[in-house]
């Protein structure tokens, strides 16, 4: 039997996380004050994950940053594969 509680908050978990993504580069079009706490909290929550894929696209050197978008999508597979294993425990 599933637990549903886990699924719940896994899934909640992953949303928060694409939420604040999103955020993230909703804000990278408009001046910001860069000082403010959390705008730095945001940052510090969502580079250790846009990072990493920034600096493997860093030598197709595109011109636009893509990783938000890629990260995105890796986390959406990374959440439906955690659920899925869940579900079959």
């Amino acid at each position: 039997m599933p637990n549903y509680f886990l699924i719940s908050f896994i899934s909640n978990v992953f949303q928060i996380i694409n939420i604040l993504i999103i955020i993230r580069v909703l804000l990278s079009w408009f001046n910001y004050n860069a000082q403010n706490q959390y705008i730095r909290l945001l940052y510090k929550i969502t580079e250790p994950i846009l990072a990493p894929i920034r600096n493997l696209l860093s030598s197709f050197n595109m011109g636009i940053d893509i990783s938000p978008l890629i990260a995105i999508f890796a986390l959406s597979i990374i959440r439906n594969f955690l659920i899925r294993l869940l579900i079959q425990l």
